[in-house]
């Protein structure tokens, strides 16, 4: 077997002339010969894969230290969960497990006979708000019309009523001073009538002088009682006439309190208002709840997790269904807490889906988590109970993925992550 690094070259020896057969030279093999060409070789081969052993794992190294890994990450996405705004019976399912489907697309109908019902109570209940409204306007309309009427005749009343009582109050003084004039003549009448009487008596005037004088004392009394009389009414028509004024004056009030009327006639129109707003805010609300019988898509995605059929009771409380949007998705990688001392957001990645049969995609790291995924979970460890055990944590990375039309990728596909930190 011949050495790698030597090579054995065998060349026949030249033997002596005088040789004969049968002289004890005469059985002699060739003697091999070695060469030192191929030493020299190997003494160059060598040293040149030892350096570049050598290199290659320098260059290992340093590659390795300049970019993390982990294959604990997969694939995130958005899910959006799909429930009732209102109660109802289901009417209709439409859509199918794993159903792609688009935004605005009906997904479950429900029973929307009870919604009709209230839309038309909440119609009715307009119509007759806007009918209240419009009596309120014209209630306004007249009562401004009429304040300023009410208010000039008011004051025409008062005007009158004070002007009868100064007519009043002269024909009192003209009374009065009838009543004295009377008074005077009667008294006149009266002393005449002595005279006379004495000297009817005395048979110094005649009977038809003494009768005489007696009439005109009478007609004196007559004259007195009369003014009085008219004295009296004078005074009756004052008192009458301080009640007429008194009523003119209230009057006058009351059609000064106008502004306030009108002040209540605007408030009722604006309470009007407010009811016709309240009712078309019912109305409102009746056809948005009734426009919630059909359930639609918010989002483009693939109907999952569906658990509602037809003609059960649907609540919003309880999911119907889950739409999943694949143009979304994302990576989320867990890596050791001792790799994430280099890792910034912006550094390149290079993912592998398992379901592609590790595909490389491209990416970047978006995000670092603010805490350790144990920290978040339901059971956060508490490592001063006593009994402590270390355990290598993880961050979750979150990292963007670039256009990859052509794949899709589903939320919770495992993939392999690596960052490169440098």
């Amino acid at each position: 077997m011949t050495h790698p690094a030597r090579s054995v070259l065998l060349h026949p020896v030249t033997m002596v002339s005088s040789a004969q057969p049968g002289t004890p030279f005469s059985n002699v093999e060739p003697i091999p010969v070695v060469s030192d060409k191929p030493r020299r070789a190997a003494r160059i081969v060598l040293p040149l894969l030892s350096a570049l052993a050598f290199g290659g794992a320098g260059a290992a190294f340093f590659s390795g230290s300049a970019k993390e890994a982990t294959d604990d990450a997969q694939v995130e996405g958005h899910v959006a969960y799909v429930a009732p705004h209102v109660a109802g019976q289901v009417k209709r399912v439409l859509v199918k497990d794993n159903q792609p489907v688009r935004v605005g697309d009906i997904l479950v109908e429900l029973d929307d006979r009870d919604l009709l019902v209230r839309r038309e109570a909440a119609r009715a209940d307009l119509a007759a708000a806007n009918a209240s409204l419009r009596a309120a306007e014209t209630q306004l309309a007249v009562t401004r019309k009429s304040v300023d009427s009410n208010l000039v005749v008011a004051r025409g009343g008062l005007a009158q009523a004070a002007s009868i009582r100064d007519t009043t109050h002269a024909a009192i003084d003209q009374a009065r001073a009838a009543v004295q004039s009377a008074e005077s003549r009667r008294a006149l009448a009266q002393l005449e009538f002595d005279r006379t009487a004495e000297l009817f008596q005395g048979s110094v005037v005649a009977k038809a002088q003494y009768d005489s004088s007696r009439s005109q004392l009478e007609q004196a009394n007559a004259a007195l009682l009369q003014t009085q009389a008219q004295l009296t009414s004078a005074e009756a028509s004052r008192q009458n006439s301080s009640g007429t004024l008194e009523s003119a004056r209230g009057r006058v009030i009351a059609a000064e309190s106008g502004p306030e009327q009108v002040s209540a006639a605007e408030a009722a129109v604006e309470l009007a208002h407010a009811r016709v707003s309240q009712a078309q805010a019912a109305l409102d609300q009746a056809e948005l709840n009734l426009s919630y019988t059909q359930v639609k898509a918010e989002v483009d995605g693939v109907v999952s997790r569906r658990s509602v059929e037809a003609g059960q009771m649907a609540a919003p409380e309880r999911p119907l269904l889950a739409l999943v949007p694949l143009e979304d998705t994302w990576v989320v990688a867990n890596f050791k807490e001792d790799q994430i001392a280099r890792m910034k957001p912006g550094q390149l990645v290079s993912v592998r889906v398992d379901a592609y049969s590790g595909k490389k995609l491209g990416g970047h790291v978006e995000s670092l988590a603010g805490g350790t995924g144990a920290r978040f979970s339901l059971l956060p460890p508490d490592n001063a109970s006593g009994n402590f055990t270390k355990v290598v944590q993880r961050v979750p990375v979150l990292i963007r993925l670039d256009a990859h039309p052509e794949l899709e990728l589903r939320p919770g596909l495992s993939a392999q992550a690596t960052v490169f930190t440098e």
